[in-house]
């Protein structure tokens, strides 16, 4: 389990417990997560799960793919640096703690 923090901009914050090998972007749907929706269901064809995560967390989280990193590009919200889809990101014990944020659109 992993213990998963989604801000919103307006500063509130949603904290949840993760199972392992769980997508955030489930976890967030599941949890009522305002500004993520995964409209896809995680097929990775929509961008509706785009996250920024937090500065202290992108190297463990690592870079998105190819395929992903052209699904950010139609992403709603400013794409930025930490920009990555939720629905690409798996619970583990190594992300306990993890903390992304909720764009504005």
């Amino acid at each position: 389990m992993a213990k998963i923090t989604w801000k919103q901009a307006d500063g509130s914050a949603i904290e949840a417990e993760v199972a392992d090998g769980t997508s955030l972007m489930e976890a967030a749907v599941a949890n009522s997560v305002p500004g993520v929706i995964g409209e896809c269901g995680g097929c990775l064809s929509c961008a509706t799960c785009h996250v920024y995560v937090d500065e202290t967390w992108l190297d463990k989280i690592g870079l998105a793919d190819e395929f992903e990193d052209a699904m950010l590009d139609v992403a709603e919200a400013e794409r930025r640096e930490a920009s990555r889809l939720s629905c690409q990101i798996t619970a583990s014990p190594a992300l306990d703690g993890l903390v992304v944020h909720v764009p504005e659109v």
